[in-house]
């Protein structure tokens, strides 16, 4: 008998965007699937579409935030009422890319009790759905556990995870709000194992392509503070805590560095020298070469 996958989806005014991934979620060849929709508040269509979708599909349960709560509390609130032996995440405008990426990913956790999370590799598109990139991330636990405390290498709607695990744990922590997906990870490798599949599973929609650095520039300077206590959390626990450190003030000056984009080989060589090569691999999706 297979076990119960439960989708968590939680959603804010993404009238625009959440049927897509909706359809994408029931496009799974894996059928033993719930969906559960937290709607925080939205002030569009959103939970008239959402709601539509529930009337014709009894696999779809829908919590509804009186007002707004943010993601962390969204998500915790879906696990909580899951029935799943296992969860998976989908942010309201993603899509996952591959239809067998529950199948595969089940079928690994059910062959390999050791593990608690799966992930696989991810298709950066911008607004108008045109490819940015596209990368893997580490594939096995030990060279994930070398890179987790410098970089968070798992994309956190292609992942799959045990629910017993994320209770054991105690769930999301609203003190990392932006990173709680990251501190997640983090908390579940104290008591088992990770592994990404070297596949794509998810077009993810990078909504900030095109705004200005300035605001990009912002959320890094914001999340400094956070970051540094995440890696302070972790330090026993984690390999290269230095160098995680010493990469999260780097990120921070970088925020007031111009014209990145030009200076970005150099940056790129700079990075390399200090903390070795990127944990992800970059792939030419017309040559299927990775980089």
């Amino acid at each position: 008998m297979t076990p119960l996958v439960s989708v968590i989806l939680p959603t804010y005014n993404r009238e625009k965007y959440i049927t897509k991934a909706i359809e994408s979620v029931f496009g799974q060849s894996y059928k033993n699937l719930e969906l559960i929709i937290v709607n925080d508040a939205s002030t569009d269509t959103t939970g008239e579409l959402i709601s539509s979708f529930a009337k014709h599909n009894p696999k779809i349960t829908i919590l509804h935030n009186e007002i707004n709560l943010g993601i962390v509390t969204s998500l915790n609130k879906g696990v909580k009422v899951a029935q799943g032996k296992y969860i998976a995440r989908l942010d309201d405008d993603d899509v996952w890319c591959d239809d067998k990426k529950i199948e595969k990913q089940v079928e690994f956790l059910e062959k390999n009790p050791e593990y608690c999370l799966v992930g696989g590799g991810v298709i950066k598109i911008d607004k108008n759905g045109k490819e940015i990139v596209r990368y893997l991330l580490p594939k096995e636990d030990e060279y994930i556990r070398k890179a987790i405390l410098i970089n968070n290498v798992f994309a956190h709607t292609a992942v799959l995870f045990r629910k017993d695990t994320f209770q054991k744990v105690g769930g999301y922590d609203e003190q990392f709000a932006f990173i709680e997906d990251w501190d997640l990870w983090l908390k579940m490798g104290k008591i088992s194992k990770f592994y990404n599949f070297q596949e794509f599973f998810v077009f993810y929609l990078d909504q900030e392509h095109d705004d200005p650095y300035h605001y990009r520039n912002y959320k890094i300077r914001r999340n400094v503070k956070v970051n540094m206590a995440l890696r302070r959390k972790y330090r026993s626990n984690y390999p290269h805590y230095r160098k995680a450190i010493l990469f999260c003030w780097a990120s921070y000056f970088y925020s007031f560095v111009p014209f990145r984009k030009e200076l970005g080989p150099i940056i790129f060589q700079i990075r390399a020298l200090f903390f070795g090569s990127p944990p992800y691999k970059y792939v030419d999706r017309n040559e299927n070469k990775t980089t």
